[in-house]
């Protein structure tokens, strides 16, 4: 141990709420924060010696990776890294937990329960063994983050083995008779854990996250079994901290997720825990320095967001310039059956994505999840449509929404973009894919049914 501050640097090229907690928390031990981030990371290579800029001591690895479509060329910049400084979430453990069935796999091999699941590359194959998991099974995408590629499939429904570009796979629906499905999200740092939280699906819905608007409270006395078998999870998986997903069934407990970039803000709401001083801590002791548990206790009771001294100079607050979209976009388009590319119109009107009926049912959008009500100039008083979720490709992003269902067979686009999507981006309405096209008319404006 040394009595000097020590440099931490926290990884992480997305601007995120939990990145400048940790930041912050380093700095308010007595330690140096800085984030690495687009505008000032750098590694050169001369005469034979590998040099980090900025120097740090220490790298704290938040690289987001499930929502990008090339999350091998940031894992690359992990292991860079991770080859001159300590890194924590190591990259060959972040490549397990990010990958859904990898994560299940070595869980599983490790003797902690998992719910049973089947990955098969040809689709002969996944179907031949859809009967296993009963009426109802989870349909998900081996990579995705915040619910996104997550369905509910019948025992009838064929399924296919890649959703868009990723795999996807079966697994068994853990439910409890007659109870509002809900999960435990547990927070381990260091193989300890530091929170825990209750999930709870929102209304018209099985997935707890709550990005999703799911609910949250928090559980203060955990089982000690579901306790150990968190800490168990993420040290089978390789973290230095992790968010866990546990589900109770019928048969006890099991395993979900192990998430390497789990959010603070849902533990923080329903606990008034912080994770980020813990993993501040971790980081600091594991580069040689000095940290009182006191302070840290103290500083867990807090959840600081503000800009951290270690924010790169080029760097700001603003969100970056969001990617352009035109008044028509291609797309990718993505259910449990199939993907199609097709060209898609842009409605800023429109709060939520629509998609044709026939289209849908070629991709396999669904279930049906729920009833929205709809309005047009024609119809005053408004009809109602049900509502399935689709994955939506826009350039390198992608969207996992839920799509009013219409007949859109007289329209020229197959599939609008509401706000739901277009939030994310800049709309140019003169910006078209086509070179000419034929306005749609009479688009409605949706609003929620009471």
């Amino acid at each position: 141990m040394t009595d000097e501050p020590v440099s931490v640097g926290v990884l992480s090229l997305h601007t995120s709420k939990e990145s400048k907690a940790i930041l912050n928390a380093v700095e308010d031990l007595g330690h140096r924060g800085v984030w690495l981030r687009e505008e000032n990371l750098s590694v050169s290579i001369e005469d034979g010696e590998a040099v980090l800029d900025p120097d740090v001591d220490i790298v704290a690895n938040r690289m987001l990776l499930s929502n990008t479509e090339q999350p091998c060329e940031l894992l690359g910049i992990v292991n860079t890294l991770s080859q001159l400084r300590p890194t924590l979430n190591e990259p060959q453990h972040v490549l397990t937990a990010f990958h859904k069935f990898s994560t299940a796999a070595a869980l599983a091999e490790a003797g902690v329960p998992v719910p049973d699941a089947l990955l098969a590359l040809d689709a002969d194959n996944l179907n031949g063994g859809r009967e296993r998991f009963g009426e109802e099974a989870v349909y998900k995408t081996a990579i995705g983050t915040h619910g996104g590629g997550t369905w509910k499939v019948g025992r009838d429904e064929d399924v296919n083995p890649v959703v868009g570009e990723r795999y996807a796979f079966l697994q068994s629906l853990i439910e409890r008779d007659g109870e509002k499905h809900a999960d435990l999200r547990i927070y381990v740092v260091n193989g300890e854990v530091v929170g825990a939280m209750r999930r709870y699906a929102p209304e018209n819905d099985w997935r707890t996250n709550v990005a999703l608007g799911g609910s949250v409270e928090g559980v203060p006395d955990l089982p000690e079994e579901v306790e150990e078998m968190a800490a168990e999870a993420a040290e089978v998986v390789g973290l230095d901290y992790a968010g866990v997903d546990i589900v109770e069934g019928e048969d006890g407990w099991f395993v979900l997720e192990v998430n390497p970039t789990a959010g603070f803000k849902g533990l923080y709401q329903a606990t008034n825990i912080s994770p980020a001083p813990h993993i501040a801590k971790l980081a600091i002791e594991t580069a040689g320095g000095e940290v009182d548990d006191a302070r840290v206790e103290e500083l867990a009771g807090r959840l600081d967001t503000s800009t951290p001294r270690g924010m790169p100079r080029k760097a700001t607050e603003s969100v970056e310039p969001n990617q352009v979209v035109g008044y028509t976009e291609e797309v990718l388009v993505s259910g449990t059956s199939g993907t199609e590319r097709i060209v898609a119109k842009s409605d800023t009107g429109a709060s939520r994505t629509s998609i044709d009926t026939k289209f849908a049912a070629k991709i396999g959008a669904g279930p049906i999840k729920s009833m929205t009500k709809v309005k047009s100039g024609s119809v005053k008083s408004g009809k109602s449509r049900p509502v399935v979720d689709i994955v939506v490709a826009v350039g390198g992003d992608r969207h996992t929404v839920a799509a009013s269902l219409e007949d859109r067979s007289h329209m020229d686009y197959p599939l609008l973009l509401g706000r739901d999507i277009l939030k994310h981006y800049q709309v140019d309405v003169t910006r078209r894919f086509e070179e000419a096209e034929t306005l749609d008319a009479d688009e409605e404006e949706e609003e929620p049914l009471e």
